[in-house]
This record gives C-alpha cells, structure tokens and sequence, in this order.
C-alpha cells in the first residue's frame, strides 16, 4: 500500500540499507530497492531522473532527488476559504488567504430550496471569483521562478477557479501529479504544506 513519508524520515528509514546486498533500479521517475525479504518503490514528489540498475542498495542518487529544493506554487481551495502561497524550498516567502461564508446544501424541497440555492450559488460564485483574483496577484511576479505548483482543498472548486482567469492557465502545466486535500484553506495549513510538498510515496 502506498503511503508518503516526509523526506527526513525516508532518508532515515532507509540510509542504513546503502551498500547492503541487493538490487536497485532507477527509472521512469521512482527507484526499486530490493534487498532479502523486501522490496520498496520510492517516488520523489519532484521526479527522479537517474536512470540505472545497480547490483547493491545505492542510495545516493535517491537522498540527492529529495535533497533538492524548489519554487513550487500552492492554490489551494474549498467554498468557505482560499489559500494561494509561494515557497521557495521549504520557506514561504509570498502568500495570502482570504474566507467567504457559503450556505451548506438546502435539505428541504419547494422555492425556498430555489432562493437557498441560487443564494448559495452567488456566495460560492463570489468565493471563486475572489480566489481567483488573490491568485493571480500573489502568483503572477513569481511566474518565471516557480517550477511546481500545488493544488489542493476542494478538485470542483480547484476546477472553477482556474477556469474564472485566463491567467492562471500555467498553473495546470506545472501542476503536481499529488492532490493536496486539506479540510480548510487556512494560514497554518499553507505554513505546514511543504512536509507534505516534499514527502516521497513509498509502496
């Protein structure tokens, strides 16, 4: 089963196995590392392009690809609130997040429930509008730097965001293979992401 596992504790996990007897194969971006009794499949968030068959555990070429740091942009939204950031390695150095109330779904039918949902509508219309807009201000002077973006809360409104500008059409080309789902787009959630950004999956 698959799982993804901060940076540190990969290299700690399985730095004493460098050298062991074994087997290791790098290709299409993940490493096998098989040694007596187990074998382990390790992908870095950010690609690995070495590409070799060793006939021992090596390691190094692995701890280099999770060693390195990166520009990576963080949109990340759900109807209720918004987080945009830019970190650059594991610091954030831009960011902004904003919240906008949006009425839960109406349990009960006839033309109240209409007027509930054409409200609720406004109000998530509103909220994407919004986030949108906060994205392309805090995004677009970090344009040519950032290398990787997160996108993460909520895929619909993730969706209808990105769709709101045209502007932000370079955010699904450098878009991360990883869905970030956090329960609220909030300041804290978006300081604490690169422990995720970075993790590996391992299977």
């Amino acid at each position: 089963m698959a799982r993804f596992v901060g940076r540190e504790n990969v290299r700690k996990r399985l730095g004493p196995l460098e050298g062991e007897q074994g087997r290791t194969s790098y290709a299409n971006g993940a490493v096998r590392i098989e040694v007596p009794g187990e074998a382990i499949v390790v992908r870095p968030p950010f690609g690995l392009p070495h590409e070799h068959d060793y006939d021992t555990v090596r390691l190094a070429p692995l701890f280099e690809a999770l060693a390195a740091d990166h520009v990576v942009a963080a949109l990340l939204v759900r109807l209720g609130g918004y987080a945009v950031g830019v970190f650059d390695g594991e610091r954030l150095v831009a960011s902004k997040v904003g919240s906008r109330f949006v009425k839960n779904r109406h349990k009960k039918g006839g033309s109240s429930a209409n007027r509930f949902r054409r409200r609720r509508e406004e109000q998530a219309r509103a909220l994407i509008e919004e986030a949108a807009e906060v994205a392309v201000r805090v995004l677009e002077p970090w344009r040519d730097r950032v290398e990787f973006v997160a996108l993460g809360g909520d895929r619909a409104a993730i969706r209808d965001v990105l769709a709101a500008s045209p502007q932000l059409g370079w955010l699904a080309e450098r878009q991360l293979p990883r869905f970030f789902a956090v329960s609220e787009p909030r300041q804290r959630v978006l300081e604490r992401l690169p422990y995720d950004l970075y993790a590996a999956e391992l299977t």
